[in-house]
């Protein structure tokens, strides 16, 4: 097959990939939600990140990545590891438990314009007018999804969400700021494992070993959904798929996560946003697109977790 063919059909592929990957990554604030019925914060978390974890490096050596990671380069994939992988996932299982799953989602999915602002000041890119139109739009979704809360007493939730966001955003800034030059694929199983032996510290102490049984059906496949799926083979996918769609296409498949995982939480948690949460997501939604959507550049979602 001649070499241009070759491509077009990787790149046909990887294209394909893109619905099952946003699926992957949606479900799994569905399964989240189920597995915290049941199951302490802290292992859950534990087991779905270390099962992640093996599982990438399992396909990481199957697909015969370089998994080295050179001396100099240990402490910031370390250190992006704990922002992007055990502040990210405690925070949004600790706002999801405080909160509606819908609503952390399309606030989590807020992270590409808190990227832009990140990369503003430590990479010195300029915010142009796109980026500015998206700041505005996702502070106007914040403050129409708080706004019915204030007289009640703010949840600690949107913070939560917000945090993740943040959290999120840093990592993917800090990575490029670090220059890393490990190969995607390990430098992910890497910070899964940093994440995870964060994480682990913490469920000992809290938990003192893991609370994995008795648990019901529904909770055990919602553990094993999120290590094999959620956390694994999503990342696999999407490493999979980075280098061989154009940005914007691989954006549009990360803004379909948090259409699935708010579809899927209406329908499967029976959670029934509000007029104020529809118009939030709705303004948060497009301020992602405004950065994500952008004919040139690199995605912000290329450090998706």
């Amino acid at each position: 097959m001649p070499h241009a063919d070759m491509k077009a059909a990787g790149t046909g592929t990887a294209k394909l990939l893109i619905l099952p990957l946003a699926f992957a990554w949606g479900f799994m604030w569905i399964a989240t939600a189920i597995g915290l019925r049941e199951i302490p914060l802290w292992t859950l978390r534990f087991v779905g990140t270390g099962l992640g974890a093996l599982t990438l490096f399992a396909f990481a050596a199957l697909s015969g990545v370089d998994l080295r990671v050179p001396r100099g380069e240990r402490l910031h994939v370390a250190i992006t590891g704990f922002f992007n992988v055990a502040l990210f996932n405690l925070m949004a299982a600790f706002a999801q438990m405080t909160g509606a799953t819908s609503r952390v989602v399309i606030v989590t999915y807020s992270m590409p314009i808190w990227a832009a602002l990140f990369s503003r000041f430590m990479l010195g890119e300029r915010l142009d007018t796109a980026r500015h139109v998206a700041l505005g739009l996702c502070c106007a979704g914040l403050l129409t999804l708080m706004w019915p809360q204030i007289a009640d007493g703010l949840s600690p939730s949107v913070f939560l969400a917000l945090g993740c966001a943040l959290s999120w955003a840093f990592a993917s800034v800090y990575l490029k700021w670090a220059k890393v030059k490990v190969a995607p694929l390990a430098n992910a199983a890497w910070q899964l494992a940093a994440g995870t032996a964060v994480i682990t510290v913490g469920m000992l102490i809290f938990d003192h070993y893991p609370r994995i049984w008795p648990l019901h059906l529904s909770s055990l496949l919602a553990i094993v959904y999120i290590g094999l799926i959620g956390v694994g083979l999503a990342h696999f996918l999407w490493w999979s798929i980075i280098g061989k769609v154009s940005p914007v296409t691989a954006s549009i498949g990360a803004l379909l996560v948090p259409v699935i995982g708010v579809v899927a939480a209406t329908l499967f948690l029976g959670e029934r946003p509000t007029a104020s949460d529809v118009v939030g997501f709705i303004l948060i939604f497009a301020a992602a697109a405004c950065v994500l959507l952008q004919p040139a550049g690199k995605s912000e979602m290329a450090e998706q977790p």
